[in-house]
């Protein structure tokens, strides 16, 4: 990947990812207190709505960078020679060079969203005594609980929402005769990810009930199959899907946002 390309894909990653995350916020707040263990109500109801934000603002510009600029780079190096440059093998790579990004980029993504989500799920604490309280009690592991629950839900999400927005782009792009305007790809983005949002609901709720959990309760240990399991026999089907309008909603608007921003910033650099 040369400079410029990896320049582009930094820029337009950073800056697509805080459009998104500012602009959809609301929704991600209703949607952790729908998911957390004391219910919506007693998590805040539509209180405090923008509760956690600062937490938001700070992660997501360096998160969806990091994101784009391994995302690109693994399908520059993927795609260039090898079995994998074949035009078939596309959504390999594209599945790969997801995959791949997800692991980096939840090394920023989540002590952030540890973070944001107790303080979304707990209106009597700022963002800032949050942190302070989850470092004093659990140190800087505290803000790594749940990156395994997360790497498990982006991936299966990524496996999804980033070969079929390539697909769908693909397809719509060879109809028409030409490269898709801004608009067409969030278009497609939005598809892409509301159908990847409403599949990886129920490990969506296993990452959100680890991160709110109390430190030292079966459920903070991380174990995601006790804890989809937990949710199954106190809530069954609705418990596992808990949040799957607010999430859909969010990511499908989020990933039209996102993911049309993206190519438009992309392409204005390049």
């Amino acid at each position: 990947m040369e400079k410029r390309e990896f320049t582009a894909s930094l820029v337009a990653g950073g800056c697509a990812g805080m459009c998104v995350d500012l602009t959809l916020f609301p929704l991600d707040t209703i949607k952790t207190r729908l998911q957390s263990q004391q219910g919506f109500t007693k998590a805040g109801g539509f209180r405090g709505i923008y509760a956690g934000v600062p937490s938001a603002a700070i992660g997501s510009f360096p998160n969806a960078a990091a994101f784009f600029v391994t995302y690109e780079s693994t399908k520059s190096i993927l795609g260039a020679h090898g079995a994998l440059s074949a035009p078939h093998m596309a959504p390999v790579t594209h599945m790969l060079g997801a995959s791949l990004g997800e692991v980096v980029a939840c090394l920023i993504r989540v002590p952030t969203e540890v973070v944001k989500q107790r303080t979304q799920a707990s209106l009597s604490s700022n963002t800032y005594q949050v942190l302070l309280a989850t470092l004093r009690e659990e140190g800087v592991r505290g803000l790594y609980r749940g990156y395994k629950s997360t790497v498990l839900r982006e991936i299966p999400f990524s496996l999804v929402q980033f070969p079929l927005w390539e697909y769908l782009k693909t397809q719509w792009s060879w109809r028409q005769g030409h490269t898709l305007y801004s608009w067409q790809a969030a278009v497609c983005g939005a598809f892409a990810g509301g159908i990847a949002a409403f599949v990886t609901t129920p490990l969506d709720v296993a990452k959100t009930r680890i991160m709110l959990a109390k430190a030292g309760t079966s459920t903070a240990s991380g174990n995601i199959p006790l804890v989809l399991l937990d949710v199954w026999k106190t809530r069954g089907l609705t418990g596992l899907f808990s949040g799957s309008i607010p999430r859909v909603t969010s990511i499908s608007l989020g990933g039209f946002i996102f993911l049309g921003a993206y190519e438009k910033v992309r392409r204005t650099l390049l």
